[in-house]
């Protein structure tokens, strides 16, 4: 469904080792909002919720609920790091357009 790089399998456990309270993974979601539509959000999570889609990935979770599965099928999750700033980066092969700073799609 969703396919992680090195780069961000590696972003996600520095996250969860430093997160205050314990998590199981992540939670990757979509929501109408963005200047194209559709917004990406990410945190941390310890439980799934009813209908999520639930992947195991190099000893954590990703947690998809059922309504972003959809538009999230197929996508890869990447970290990059550079002069400017740092952050995930998504390639969303379901996205007909996206904006400039890459967080939101259409």
């Amino acid at each position: 469904m969703i396919t992680l790089t090195e780069n961000a399998v590696a972003a996600v456990k520095a996250a969860l080792s430093r997160a205050d309270e314990p998590a199981e993974g992540f939670r990757i979601m979509v929501e109408a909002g963005g200047c194209a539509g559709l917004k990406y959000l990410m945190g941390l999570e310890s439980v799934s919720r009813e209908g999520d889609a639930i992947m195991e990935t190099d000893g954590f979770k990703v947690f998809v609920d059922a309504k972003s599965q959809l538009h999230l099928a197929g996508m890869t999750v990447d970290f990059v790091t550079d002069l400017e700033s740092s952050g995930f980066v998504f390639d969303n092969p379901n996205a007909r357009a996206k904006c400039a700073c890459g967080k939101s799609f259409g």
